[in-house]
């Protein structure tokens, strides 16, 4: 009893965790880094691809709808997967999906082709997005600390080296070359991880914590309107990192006459802004809360959106990606992390079904108001939505509550 006492008091936080739980943190940690790698590599070649298909704005952008939708569709069944298979083999297998299809963008040569291979490549991306962060809300209720922003600056992280790679790359290295080195990269890093991965058991619920199995028949009408809430606030910051993914390198070079190395540049920074800013988060979670952190992220990168969107430079544009990186960063790790707090596995679902619902509506919507107006003038709408996503935050703020605190 003295020892729980402890643990509930927050007093053994300092406590080093397993060895085993260690290790899972590492692993999950390449994982994250592995997607956010392949994901860069990919939407810094857009431009490329899009020249490659003849494909404009709108089409461009429907075809890109492919990634979100197939993204979408499995992550609604991902969920299950993993209550049934366990999250670890799930992450395996959609890592393997994922370094394969990354593959297959630079063979085709029409958009519609274009949005078929993309749907496969969204399917692995959805189901890999579920399954990690099903395994890190775990992890992160075993350690009993808000540790999910490390796992998503893992993420960020490896997009900043995605894309900086492929800025490098990008006037010398053909598209079927780089993405084809990328599957290479993630088979062999998949090779190492997985197994490592597979041999370790998810680590058991603390004490008082339900069966993530039951949790999703046992909310109350709050707690599901509580995981919708954080399903929303994670669509705004899902459609703003995929507004950046794949309209910013384009804004660059279209808008501003930016170098193809220097458009790719913009992802890169924008995701070493949101790197830098979830390696703090859990350090800002633990003194500021859960609130705060999303009024002051969503108004900071509504500020930083309307500076990159609107500047007359390159130089300024690329402040305001960063800016806007360093505002979305804790948004989506704290949404999923709250919803997989609540109900589990089915809670990473439901939160990440709506996250990537933004990314669902964001490449056709700007690729719409992009042909419609400019292209400018349609980035201004992840402006818009983080502003919401901050007032969603306030309006919606209650006393702590102690199921979500018992986490942190």
């Amino acid at each position: 009893m003295p020892l729980l006492n402890k643990l509930r008091s927050g007093s053994a936080v300092a406590t080093k965790p397993p060895t085993g739980l260690t290790r899972l943190r590492v692993i999950l940690t390449v994982f994250f880094a592995l997607d956010g790698f392949i994901f860069a590599g990919w939407v810094v070649r857009i431009p490329a691809i899009k020249e490659q298909t003849g494909a404009s704005a709108s089409a461009l952008g429907l075809a890109l709808l492919g990634v979100s939708a197939g993204a979408v569709i499995t992550m609604v069944f991902t969920g299950r997967l993993c209550r049934r298979y366990g999250s670890h083999p799930v992450t395996v297998v959609c890592a393997v999906l994922l370094s394969l299809s990354v593959a297959l963008p630079p063979l085709t040569h029409s958009a519609a082709a274009l949005a078929a291979v993309l749907v496969v490549f969204g399917v692995a991306y959805g189901g890999i997005n579920v399954a990690f962060n099903s395994a890190a809300v775990d992890l992160v209720a075993a350690l009993r600390r808000p540790i999910m922003p490390s796992f998503h600056a893992a993420f960020s992280l490896g997009g900043m080296v995605g894309a900086g790679l492929g800025g490098l790359i990008a006037g010398s290295l053909s598209p079927t070359t780089h993405l084809l080195g990328l599957t290479v990269i993630g088979l062999l890093v998949t090779a190492i991880a997985g197994p490592a991965l597979l041999h370790l058991q998810p680590p058991n619920p603390p004490a008082g914590r339900t069966d993530p199995e039951e949790t999703p028949r046992r909310l109350d009408s709050r707690a599901r309107r509580l995981v919708l809430v954080f399903g929303f606030i994670a669509l705004c910051t899902a459609f703003g990192e995929g507004a950046l993914a794949d309209w910013g390198a384009l804004h660059l070079e279209q808008d501003l006459d930016a170098h193809p190395g220097m458009a790719a540049a913009g992802y890169s920074l924008f995701a070493g802004a949101m790197t830098l800013g979830r390696l703090s988060g859990t350090t800002l979670l633990e003194r500021l809360g859960q609130t705060p952190i999303i009024v002051i992220g969503g108004a900071t990168a509504a500020a930083g959106m309307l500076l990159g969107a609107l500047a007359p430079t390159v130089w300024l544009a690329l402040i305001g990606f960063a800016i806007t990186g360093i505002g979305l960063a804790n948004l989506f790790p704290v949404a999923v992390e709250r919803a997989g707090a609540l109900a589990g596995p089915n809670g990473v679902a439901t939160a990440s079904t709506l996250g990537y619902g933004g990314m669902l509506l964001g490449p056709p919507a700007i690729g719409f108001m992009a042909d419609w107006f400019t292209l400018p003038i349609a980035l201004t709408s992840v402006a818009v939505l983080a502003a919401i996503a901050a007032l969603i935050g306030y309006g919606t703020r209650t006393p702590r509550n102690p199921r979500l605190d018992s986490l942190q």
